[in-house]
């Protein structure tokens, strides 16, 4: 099957992840798409189990990626190469909590080169460890966040100062910050002490990372703002 036709009006999105109906994240998702496309377009959604991700062939059948929370994932390397499907081929990306966190594990594999970036989750001693536990744990819990102004997600949101929901115990190791981030990859929003809570890649259609769950909201009612900017991208994806 080829790429979704969306002179039909219709949208296909791969939500890459192992799904489990007990993640509240993995309730919001498809709740927050449909919600975010309305009347517009139809949203066709396809869970894309790590373990069967393999080479990516198949990935350009999608108008978007999602790399969806509740990591660690059955095969992180399948993750990691749908990740840079969407980077490389300029594919529209969002990232929420474990995707925000392996979106920066395969940067820095990928493209600053270092080959041994790891997560420490999975690989807790490994000598280049750049996801690492959170001194203070985010597990449902609500904080603030200072959205860059002039970025996709301050432009979604239509404010630079915003309160979301994490379920995370793991982020950026945060001397790690300065090597990570420059020219390309930018820091869009900050928590209250500083630490990077989303990141954009410049020169990319739509390709956004947030450590915090912004689909949680579509479980009170409300269509989260960044997962509709997701959506719009995905409708301007030329197929």
């Amino acid at each position: 099957m080829g790429k979704a036709d969306n002179t039909r009006n219709g949208i296909r999105i791969g939500l890459v992840g192992d799904f489990s109906a007990d993640v509240p994240a993995h309730q919001a998702i498809p709740l927050a798409l449909h919600r975010a496309a309305e009347v517009q377009v139809a949203v066709d959604i396809e869970w894309l189990p790590t373990p069967q991700i393999g080479s990516g062939a198949h990935l350009a059948e999608f108008d978007g990626l999602w790399c969806v929370p509740a990591s660690p994932y059955r095969d992180m390397q399948g993750a990691l190469t749908a990740i840079r499907f969407a980077r490389e081929h300029r594919v529209p990306f969002l990232g929420t909590c474990g995707g925000f966190q392996h979106a920066l594990v395969e940067y820095a594999r990928n493209r600053l080169g270092w080959a041994d970036a790891e997560h420490g989750e999975t690989a807790p001693h490994a000598a280049n460890v750049i996801i690492e536990p959170l001194s203070c744990s985010l597990v449902e819990s609500v904080a603030a966040i200072q959205l860059h102004p002039d970025t996709l997600i301050a432009h979604a949101y239509g404010r630079l100062d915003i309160d979301e929901r994490y379920h995370c115990r793991y982020g950026l190791r945060r001397e790690l910050e300065s090597a990570l981030f420059g020219k390309h990859l930018k820091v869009s929003g900050r928590g209250p002490e500083g630490e990077v809570r989303c990141m954009e890649l410049q020169g990319h259609p739509f390709y956004v990372a947030t450590l915090f769950q912004p689909e949680r909201a579509a479980l009170q009612g409300q269509t989260p703002p960044l997962v509709a900017a997701f959506v719009r991208a995905c409708m301007s994806n030329p197929a």
